[in-house]
């Protein structure tokens, strides 16, 4: 089982690491740290969502997502908008530039591996549409997992 394991993650890790270099290289704009692309998608799946609750789907300290949000509010990626319940509490917002962005990266990446799928043969590509719900329920459990 460890090995895997080992060989799960490297093709997972590799093909992400493949895929985010060639994006960079093809779309504009500076690119985002890891962690501030995670929060913005974050966000963007839960818009208001607060820091501490923020900070639980990340699996982060409160206070570096607060520096992430203070970082992405500066470039004009993120909105802080106070919780209408708690004056105290902010609740998060991408901006529309932000949206922009990630829906460019988003169709790059997807270009991407999309026409990389095309090189495979049927029955390549059918063993990775079998192989899709039984990785989606592994993620699931890895996700509830402290």
């Amino acid at each position: 089982m460890t090995e895997l394991a080992d060989r799960l993650l490297g093709a997972v890790q590799g093909i992400r690491r493949v895929v985010r270099r060639r994006v960079r290289a093809d779309v504009p704009g500076t690119p985002l740290p890891g962690a501030q692309a995670e929060l913005l998608r974050v966000v963007a799946d839960h818009p208001g969502i607060g820091v501490a609750a923020a900070a639980r789907e990340l699996h982060l300290a409160n206070n570096s997502v607060s520096t992430l949000v203070n970082q992405l509010a500066d470039t004009g990626l993120l909105r802080r908008e106070a919780d209408p319940a708690d004056r105290r509490a902010a609740r998060l917002e991408i901006t529309a530039a932000a949206a922009d962005r990630m829906a460019a990266w988003r169709r790059a990446r997807t270009g991407l591996v999309a026409g990389a799928l095309a090189k495979l043969s049927e029955e390549d590509i059918a063993l990775i549409e079998q192989a899709l719900p039984p990785l989606e329920k592994l993620l699931g459990i890895l996700k509830e997992q402290p």
